[in-house]
């Protein structure tokens, strides 16, 4: 696409009004090749040079050369790099010299396995080698499952299936077990958080009962690029890495601009709406014929979106609005894949979706991706942005910065988004609510001794614990799954800590919605709440909490719904200090308690609140870890002798806190809870909080307290820089506080921080 003369026109549009605050050419880049120093059968260099694939760009090379030296390798390149012939060529290599070998293949997602599996097989036709490569997943039909464990010599599966149905089952896959050459984890840096740290346990888990059937396969992984590679490899299998990092494929070249909302209202700096801003860029897009894909951030803001733009279209051209889509988790699978197909097919011209659509699933030829708010992190905003452009040409992406102060922070310094480093991958696989499910799955598999201390740490301590719990029973030298335990591994849910799901009934058709964690029930649907669906409004009318059901109806409500909520935290014990800047700085295992009071009624496209109802919902408690800093006595006296407010200064410093944190861990917003306190109960002293929002952490804390200087530095800098007067949502105002975001006083918290950095 022409990329200057569309930017042109928007300049020109009735909407633009300066929104463009940078411009970033990332220019094009020629190819560098490399040389495997090792034989490939020729079969496979032929296949290779008929599919366009030969000669191997520098980075497959490295791969392939450390693969065949043994070593297990993980390569973390830009998208469309290549990564797949990484280990697709190593894998059918082996295949042709050991006539038994096995492979297994594991995507974050069903429909990434099945759009690898038609790059298998193309691979393999040219090679003309009998692989029987086949997905299996929970779609798989049951006849074909047998024949599957038989014969594939490539299986393609997701840790989903590999926790529920192989390894539980692994007798009836002894075959392909025993033979396991490779297994290979591509989206590598996905499995982060609560969802990678589950993911690390099933690896144990393999490798265990790999070992059981006298294999010990090599693993490959693939990764978009991220800070920690090689150490991130190595906690997701418990091995050790190779890392191959350095891009060796060209690169069509991207306009990437930053697209900051017009303010509204100077004092305050409120600006238009990411979502106003996102619909004139899509409709544009779209209008002109460029194939376009949007991301929003929660499921919520696809569906806004969605409503939006294809009213726009259908002012300008009715046949136009029915080239959107939306796509997001939560849909029917068919819905899904039907979804998948029209884009690919091209009888799609926009979809707008959540970062399901972020993996590497061929889409086909994308010309521009719409980048609605931050996603979170600089390594998913690339992954995003490589969208677009995947077929080595020209190509526009666009990121509209949102309220969020962190977004607001990159609409003011570029070069954080385009010359800071990218951000760490955190798991933490000894999370006990994680760990101790999948001690019960590894019992149930197969008895568990002390030998299997190499996979899973400290195991007797865990052991002990559950046997305290009536979970598992000590017989001789092993542990055995007690005889009231039926198949652990259904009760475990690796994409959550909770394993229990809400249905979301629409009781006027009859027919399931979609389903919905219970960790997130009580903010979504609520009674009173109104819920998007495929672009359609229901409101909920019940919430039955005994049978985990809510129900709602159809509606042509011209508003949507937002929480209320308020949290406690009592400290159960600290487990690291330091002293930063003579400040105290502490790091700790916290209880933390959340209240949802009631919710509030916005209108739609003006996000004016028109009403306020409340709830009345239990209590949701969960132990976490958690940093937490003293306040210098010295703070509380300077802001009294200036007349600020020192609990608001507090409730200000905490919230931009949290807002910054990301910066230096890959994670989300909503992966973080703050709590600041002119006393607390624990300390008798004025504190602030910052914990894990997931049941046992998964080591955002931990890194926050390492950083959290530069974290300091970093906030201030937001705050002082910020232009509005009093504080505003992008700077110290949070969307989700509790509290209405009050007290908040702005010019305190930037009192704190300098009196924290003041040695500094």
């Amino acid at each position: 696409m022409d990329t200057l003369t569309f930017l042109g026109s928007l300049r020109d549009a009735s909407f633009y009004e300066d929104q463009i605050t940078h411009e970033q050419r990332i220019h094009p880049r020629e190819a560098q090749y490399g040389e495997v120093g090792h034989a490939v059968q020729q079969v496979v260099i032929n296949a290779l040079e008929s599919l366009g694939l030969f000669p191997l760009y520098s980075h497959q090379a490295a791969a392939v050369n450390s693969i065949h030296s043994g070593n297990n390798v993980v390569v973390s390149t830009p998208s469309a790099s290549g990564k797949t012939l990484c280990y697709n060529l190593p894998v059918l290599n082996t295949l042709l010299e050991q006539k038994g070998s096995r492979a297994l293949y594991l995507f974050p997602t069903k429909a990434l396995a099945q759009d690898q599996l038609g790059s298998v097989q193309r691979l393999t036709s040219a090679a003309q080698v009998n692989a029987k490569e086949s997905t299996f997943d929970g779609d798989t039909p049951q006849r074909a499952r047998s024949e599957i464990r038989k014969r594939s010599r490539i299986v393609l599966s997701n840790p989903d299936m590999l926790h529920l149905g192989i390894l539980p089952n692994h007798r009836l896959w002894t075959g392909f077990l025993s033979q396991l050459k490779y297994v290979v984890i591509d989206e590598a840096h996905s499995y982060r958080g609560v969802f990678g740290s589950h993911v690390a346990n099933v690896i144990r888990r393999l490798r265990r009962i790999c070992a059981r059937y006298g294999s010990y396969p090599q693993f490959i992984c693939c990764s978009a690029t991220i800070a920690n590679p090689q150490d991130h490899a190595e906690s997701l299998t418990g091995l050790p890495f190779h890392a191959v990092t350095k891009d060796g494929a060209p690169f069509g070249g991207k306009e990437f601009v930053l697209w900051n909302p017009p303010l509204i209202d100077t004092a305050q700096s409120v600006r238009c709406s990411t979502s106003t801003e996102a619909m004139h860029l899509l409709t544009e897009l779209i209008s002109s014929g460029i194939r376009s894909l949007a991301f929003a951030r929660t499921r919520k803001l696809v569906e806004l979106l969605y409503v939006y733009v294809r009213e726009q279209l259908r002012v300008r051209d009715s046949h136009l609005a029915e080239l959107i889509k939306p796509y997001r988790a939560g849909y029917l699978p068919e819905d899904r894949r039907d979804i998948e197909r029209e884009l690919f097919s091209g009888n799609l011209l926009g979809v707008v979706a959540t970062n399901a659509l972020e993996l590497g699933v061929d889409i086909g030829k994308l010309d521009a991706t719409v980048l609605m708010g931050y996603p979170g992190s600089i390594a998913s905003t690339w992954q995003q942005a490589g969208r677009s452009g995947r077929r080595g040409e020209d190509s526009l992406s666009v990121l509209i910065g949102s309220e969020n102060p962190l977004d607001q922070y990159l609409m003011r310094y570029p070069e954080t988004l385009f010359g800071k480093g990218f951000e760490h991958a955190l798991i933490s696989p000894w999370n006990q609510h994680i760990l101790k499910p999948h001690i019960l799955c590894a019992a149930w598999e197969y008895p568990l001794s002390n030998l299997d201390e190499d996979y899973f740490g400290n195991l007797r301590q865990v052991c002990e614990e559950l046997g305290e719990q009536g979970l598992l029973s000590l017989r001789g030298t092993r542990w055995y799954p007690a005889t009231s335990i039926r198949y652990p591994a259904q009760e475990t849910n690796i994409r959550s800590t909770s394993a229990v799901n809400y249905a979301l009934i629409d009781p006027t058709a009859g027919q399931l919605l979609e389903t919905i964690e219970s960790s997130t029930a009580f903010f979504q649907i609520y009674p009173g709440a109104i819920y998007l669906h495929q672009g359609d409004a229901y409101h909920v009318t019940e919430l039955d909490l005994a049978s985990h059901t809510a129900y709602a109806v159809p509606t042509d409500a011209n508003y949507y719904t937002q929480t209320k909520e308020i949290t406690g935290l009592k400290i159960l014990k600290s487990t690291n200090y330091k002293r930063v800047s003579q400040t105290g700085v502490h790091l700790g295992d916290v209880e933390v308690t959340t209240y949802v009071l009631g919710f509030k009624k916005k209108k739609i496209y003006t996000d004016e609140v028109i009403g306020e109802e409340p709830l009345d919902l239990p209590p949701q408690t969960f132990q976490t870890v958690a940093f937490w800093f003293d306040i210098p006595q010295e703070v509380e006296e300077k802001l009294n002798e200036e007349g600020r407010d020192f609990a608001g200064g507090l409730h200000a410093a905490e919230h931009a806190s949290i807002a910054m944190l990301p910066l230096f861990a890959l994670c989300d917003r909503n992966d973080i809870g703050g709590v600041s306190t002119s006393l607390h109960p624990d300390t008798g002293r004025p504190q602030i909080f910052i914990y894990d929002a997931h049941p046992g952490g998964v080591g955002i804390a931990e890194k926050g307290f390492d950083l959290v200087l530069h974290l300091w530095k970093e906030t201030l800098r937001l705050i002082s820089e910020c232009p509005c007067e009093d504080g505003c949502p992008s700077c110290v105002q949070s969307p989700k506080c509790g509290n209405n975001n009050q007290p908040l006083d702005k010019k305190a918290a930037q009192l704190i921080f300098e009196i924290l950095l003041m040695k500094y």
